[in-house]
């Protein structure tokens, strides 16, 4: 399943902070903490929580932020269906990206252990 440009530049438009507190509430639900998603966010993205603070309080965009981050050299290894799409299937750069960080949180959430999550 390929994404469409208008699905392409909805996750374009997403402010980083406004998804934010469903990651954290997602994680929380399940028994996990804040600072595992930290741990997820920062192996993904580069970011600590000091730059993610940052960025949640610029209101940045999915663009600007997956722009600023240095994606991990192992993301390429984050692979399977998240949100009904079939990550290593995605075309569109920005969109895999941002489906990267669904999945590590939805592994993060169903109990995976780091060691897997982060591809140790």
């Amino acid at each position: 399943m390929t994404t469409t440009p208008e699905h392409d530049a909805k996750i374009a438009r997403l402010t980083f902070s406004s998804v934010y507190p469903h990651y954290i509430t997602k994680v929380e639900s399940k028994g996990r903490t804040k600072a595992e998603l930290l741990e997820v966010i920062e192996w993904l993205t580069g970011f600590d929580e000091q730059k993610l603070q940052q960025l949640i309080d610029e209101k940045v965009t999915f663009e600007t932020f997956f722009k600023k981050a240095k994606l991990n050299p192992k993301a390429e290894l984050i692979t399977g269906v998240i949100c009904g799409y079939r990550i290593e299937d995605i075309q569109t750069p920005l969109t895999k990206q941002a489906r990267y960080l669904d999945k590590l949180v939805d592994e993060l959430a169903k109990g995976k252990k780091m060691e897997k999550i982060l591809r140790k």
